[in-house]
């Protein structure tokens, strides 16, 4: 695996994510070679992932981006790299025990759901129904002048610490 050479490779991908889902293709097991798919792979990544950038792109006003997808991936690549040393997780998140999106802490909605969302991105254990940075988190990260791949790190840092992560978006939410 070349590392430097990431980011120009992840673009290549995700451009052809992009033009095969313009072409029609809505599986995201059709949209790359078998290679392309190892190569995504063995850097924590999977072709749902990039499926739902594209679809996103396409549904919603090219949101949320090349930015944005690669630097998510950035942050779920180190992740998986240097914690999960290379190894997939076995566990799926159970979509059903995520708190309901209206639920709120500290008077922020959307919060006490994005932040296991977020912790199942970093570990490579969203099922293919989710995605971190669909409408409703760009609506929250949006609401609070947050990066998407800011919160991913963030959750990192704080991944046993759920208070600490709602005081810091607390304190984001307040200064802008």
């Amino acid at each position: 695996m070349k590392h430097y050479d990431f980011a120009n490779h992840f673009r290549t991908i995700y451009d052809k994510a992009l033009s095969r889902y313009s072409q029609g293709i809505r599986e995201s097991g059709k949209l790359f070679s078998p290679e392309e798919t190892a190569w995504l792979s063995a850097n924590g990544i999977t072709a749902q992932h990039l499926f739902d950038y594209a679809e996103d792109f396409h549904n919603s006003d090219g949101e949320p981006g090349f930015g944005n997808a690669l630097e998510i991936e950035t942050v779920r690549r180190d992740y998986f790299l240097n914690i999960q040393g290379g190894r997939p997780s076995a566990v799926v998140l159970d979509e059903d025990s995520l708190p309901p999106k209206t639920e709120t802490v500290k008077g922020i909605e959307w919060l006490p759901r994005i932040i296991p969302k977020a912790k199942a991105k970093l570990r490579g254990e969203l099922p293919a129904s989710l995605m971190y940075c669909c409408g409703g988190d760009r609506r929250f990260l949006k609401q609070h002048d947050i990066l998407p791949a800011e919160f991913l790190s963030l959750v990192w840092r704080n991944e046993k610490d759920d208070a600490a992560i709602v005081s810091w978006v607390v304190r984001r939410s307040s200064g802008k």
